[in-house]
């Protein structure tokens, strides 16, 4: 039982260490009771704010990212099973396009 609960503590140390490392500072304009619901979060779980910041940001962008719509052009770019596939012109290969581009570093 004490083993196990060591384990668990180590995964949550090892997962806040990786985490951590990623995170890089930023300043970001919030609403100002957007700041203190983010306060209250820190509080209430006994993390930092720029935890439940990093967090929420990014759980919100991967939800974003699932519903960007997929906007069918004209071309058809392949075929799948007999089904004609046609090319994205909505937002998507855009943010793609402009993530592809930040990655590299300009």
């Amino acid at each position: 039982m004490l083993g196990e609960k060591l384990s668990n503590l180590l995964k949550h140390w090892e997962f806040d260490y990786v985490h951590q490392s990623h995170l890089v500072n930023e300043p970001l304009a919030l609403e100002a009771e957007d700041l203190i619901r983010l306060k209250a979060l820190a509080e209430a779980f006994g993390i930092s704010k720029d935890e439940v910041a990093a967090g929420v940001m990014s759980h919100a962008l991967n939800t974003l990212e699932e519903q960007m719509p997929y906007v069918p052009g004209s071309n058809v770019i392949r075929v799948e099973e007999g089904e004609e596939i046609f090319e994205d012109i909505g937002p998507m290969p855009r943010y793609r396009a402009a993530i592809k581009r930040l990655t590299a570093g300009g």
